[in-house]
């Protein structure tokens, strides 16, 4: 398969749906998901976004093998695995703990689709980022294209500033999950020049300067743009975790509107949309856009 005959699967662009949840305060807000879990069953949400330039390029440049980083649970992996597997690409895919012996779902999957798994310490990646340790990378797979830990670079944010071109932008707020920074850093690349819409990121892990930075790096010039900040205190303990609360709430809004969230990414965001509410964040009569970046397939598994 061809990266065109992938692309001729997706649902592109992704529907909007009007929502209004019954949170206090909802009903004077216009609120709005963009729906990018629904482009494809297992290259969901922004994970699409992020990697197709990647995917084109390797492609054009006759790459065969790929190296690219996650957790056990990565979505991120998931979705790059398939990817490959479809493309004919075989993936080095650097996995963050001792899974070996207990492969979650995530690891199957990948597994099945021809991903060989590295297993690594998490200080050995902790170095993921580091000149020496890409380095070494580069030694062990001299063939391969090296792509950061959720496709987070910058190929990624053309692909994440196109989702703003699929719709007018008659909204004052764009709110996100942030776990590396490129879809944030992608919308803010796609609005250099729309001052007035505030985006506001969710952390979904304990991730205070670190997030920042992140993103700062990969949106260059326009790091300092005061259109843009990331939330904290809404990551339930850390990436991967979740609360009792948190679920329930998940299930709610599920049976509320028909829309199925994951407790990792857009949950969390959700969840914050919803306090930020009751805090007064947004004006009487704001315009909403909650951004659905996937990862429904991992809540189907075990993400614990």
């Amino acid at each position: 398969m061809s990266v065109k005959q992938l692309k001729a699967e997706l649902r592109l662009p992704s529907p909007i749906s009007p929502v209004t949840p019954s949170w206090p305060g909802s009903e004077a807000l216009s609120i709005a998901v963009k729906r990018d879990d629904l482009i494809h069953p297992r290259i969901s949400g922004n994970k699409w976004r992020k990697l197709k330039y990647a995917l084109e390029g390797a492609e054009r440049q006759g790459v065969k093998q790929i190296v690219s980083f996650g957790g056990g649970h990565s979505n991120h992996l998931h979705a790059l695995s398939f990817a490959c597997h479809q493309l004919g690409i075989r993936l080095e895919a650097i996995v963050r703990g001792q899974y070996q012996n207990n492969l979650t779902s995530t690891l199957l999957d990948m597994r099945a689709w021809g991903a060989q798994l590295h297993f690594v310490t998490k200080v050995e990646y902790q170095r993921r980022t580091d000149a020496g340790y890409l380095n070494r990378l580069k030694a062990e797979f001299p063939q391969a294209a090296i792509i950061p830990e959720g496709g987070s670079q910058q190929l990624a944010l053309k692909g994440v500033a196109e989702l703003l071109a699929e719709q007018p932008l008659d909204f004052e707020h764009i709110v996100l999950p942030v776990g590396s920074g490129g879809t944030l850093a992608g919308l803010m690349t796609g609005l250099v020049h729309r001052p007035d819409i505030q985006v506001h990121g969710i952390g979904v892990l304990k991730g205070q300067g670190y997030l920042e930075d992140s993103v700062e790096q990969l949106i260059g010039e326009h790091a300092h743009s005061p259109n843009w900040r990331i939330h904290h205190g809404f990551h339930h303990g850390g990436y991967a975790k979740r609360s009792k609360q948190l679920e329930q709430f998940c299930r709610d809004f599920a049976q509320q509107t028909g829309i199925a969230l994951e407790p990792v990414y857009s949950g969390k965001c959700f969840w914050a949309v919803k306090q930020l509410m009751a805090e007064n964040v947004f004006a009487h009569g704001s315009r909403i856009l909650m951004l659905h970046t996937g990862g429904l397939p991992d809540t189907r598994r075990n993400p614990n």
